[in-house]
């Protein structure tokens, strides 16, 4: 007997590439330091593009970036790019203006290099049955500690059992995540990630379980820690 075959809507890909990264203490944006003969965002860029699902990656740069057009991969006509704005949001907001169509968009942390194929590939299987979208988490493993604010002592221990480190991608429906963060932003909402946007305007996406070395490259030692990770992926 043959069973119908499951066509699942073409993605797109927004990075949101504007910031300047300044708690890496380095002379660029952490997003243009280099993994081998390769900036982080290009490593990042490429693990979207080998989906074969995703049509489209747009980057959202600072207006006076001028190193993104050096790059091979910014003449890959995969790749669009679009001016950012002061918050993420703005960046994501003005990438998917450039999204057309696309019923689905993927944002990935543009500094985020050491993503697995296999994470990628299980989140986008949640548009055969979710609405809402989701994204990429690792569980939490360490215990967890709440301070007491200013003065630098444990206030309590936090139950670890319902946590997880919110990753990247995050992927939603293209209408609903305009819409939630359009609404975050003319509210005064502090929007860290896509998905605050979404809890914000009551909905809640899927936790998809993804791997920890997927590591987002913020301070001067997870440049080493992503070298490793890169390596390991290579091999």
């Amino acid at each position: 007997m043959n069973h119908p075959v499951t066509t699942l809507p073409s993605v797109t890909a927004v990075l949101p590439a504007a910031g300047i990264g300044s708690r890496m203490q380095a002379d660029c944006p952490k997003q243009y330091l280099t993994i081998g003969h390769r900036s982080i965002l290009e490593h990042a860029i490429d693990a979207l593009l080998r989906h074969p699902r995703i049509q489209q990656v747009i980057v959202a740069i600072s207006p006076g970036d001028q190193q993104f057009e050096q790059l091979p991969i910014a003449a890959d006509p995969r790749v669009s790019v679009t001016i950012g704005g002061r918050q993420r949001a703005d960046s994501v907001l003005a990438g998917l203006q450039l999204a057309g169509d696309a019923q689905w968009v993927l944002v990935h942390d543009a500094a985020r290099p050491c993503l697995h194929a296999d994470d990628l590939a299980r989140l986008l299987a949640i548009m055969e049955h979710s609405k809402v979208g989701g994204i990429l988490a690792a569980p939490v493993r360490d215990t967890m500690k709440r301070a007491e604010p200013s003065l630098g002592t444990i206030s309590h221990t936090i139950e670890r059992q319902e946590l997880w480190h919110a990753l990247t991608p995050q992927l939603f429906p293209l209408a609903l995540l305009k819409h939630c963060l359009q609404r975050a932003l003319d509210e005064g909402v502090t929007i860290t990630d896509e998905a605050s946007a979404l809890e914000y305007c009551g909905y809640h996406p899927l936790l998809v379980s993804g791997r920890s070395d997927n590591i987002k490259v913020t301070r001067p030692e997870d440049l080493a820690l992503a070298v490793f990770y890169l390596t390991q992926l290579d091999n």
